[in-house]
């Protein structure tokens, strides 16, 4: 994964009124910390932000303490209608050290026929790789797989670099079986059955 740069400038206010100011210039508060440093707090450009969140644990440099660092999301607030970015928190990673988090896993491939479910149970997998070469995905095979298949965490082919951070019998994907519905006619009959009963 490559590092997305955005340009970050010192936040020197606080509270609900300076962050109101700071959005409706298109900035969004931000806060990194990590590694012992005390929190730095910042103002982020919205516009940049939101592009670079788009990508699943965003490898961000940004210019702190006149040094470029590296950071990864931890934690991001949006508008509950809107959904636009009102704040978010970041943690210092560095090159060469190992994270964890989780990325998306996708599929491939069609289910064998007879209309049954394939389930996440797990839409994201946690795994453990260098900070600065993250996955942004796994992808995983379903191709024919039939009712009452499971795919497992230990299952999956992991990019080079990175491992499992759950335990490999871990459900990530299974197969659930298509309800059966009963017939009309039998549903007709149940109901006069029941009708009967009532009347007698």
């Amino acid at each position: 994964m490559s590092e997305i740069k955005l340009a970050a400038e010192p936040r020197t206010e606080f509270g609900k009124g300076a962050a109101r100011r700071a959005r409706r210039a298109g900035l969004v508060p931000a806060v990194v910390y990590g590694h012992g440093h005390a929190p730095v707090h910042l103002n982020l450009p919205g516009h940049d932000l939101m592009l670079a969140l788009k990508t699943p644990n965003a490898l961000i440099s940004l210019p702190i303490d006149g040094k470029q660092e590296f950071v990864l999301p931890k934690a991001v607030q949006r508008e509950a209608i809107k959904r636009t970015i009102e704040h978010v928190d970041l943690i210092l990673v560095k090159r060469g050290e190992k994270v964890t988090v989780e990325v998306p896993v996708h599929t491939e491939g069609e289910l064998a026929p007879g209309g049954n479910l394939l389930e996440h149970v797990l839409s994201a997998l946690p795994i453990e790789a260098e900070a600065t070469h993250l996955p942004e995905s796994v992808t995983v095979s379903i191709e024919g797989l039939e009712a009452g298949a499971s795919i497992l965490a230990q299952d999956i082919t992991l990019p080079k670099g990175s491992s499992l951070a759950v335990e490999g019998d871990t459900v990530v994907l299974q197969i659930i079986g298509a309800q059966a519905e009963a017939p009309a006619e039998e549903a007709e009959e149940g109901a006069e059955g029941a009708e009967a009963a009532a009347e007698a």
